[in-house]
């Protein structure tokens, strides 16, 4: 199976990092940049899916890592 990492759907993200905040990996998958989440370490995901299941407004899926991002500029 492939590896698999978090999207962030950017229209519906509310920027509140509860996905940053439960995320276990090390270094963090995720960064808050312009009110957003990013994701920032694609290949640091351990699949927990906890970003998944906590994101209020589910604007969180898992996918390809190749598919993760855009990283914020």
């Amino acid at each position: 199976m492939a590896k698999r990492a978090p999207k962030v759907d950017h229209e519906k993200c509310i920027g509140c990092a509860v996905c940053y905040s439960v995320c276990p990996a090390s270094p963090n998958v995720f960064e808050i940049k312009d009110g957003k989440a990013w994701v920032a370490h694609p290949e640091a995901c351990t699949e927990c899916e906890s970003c998944v299941q906590n994101c209020p407004v589910q604007a969180i899926t898992l996918v390809d890592v190749s598919e993760a991002g855009p990283k914020p500029s």
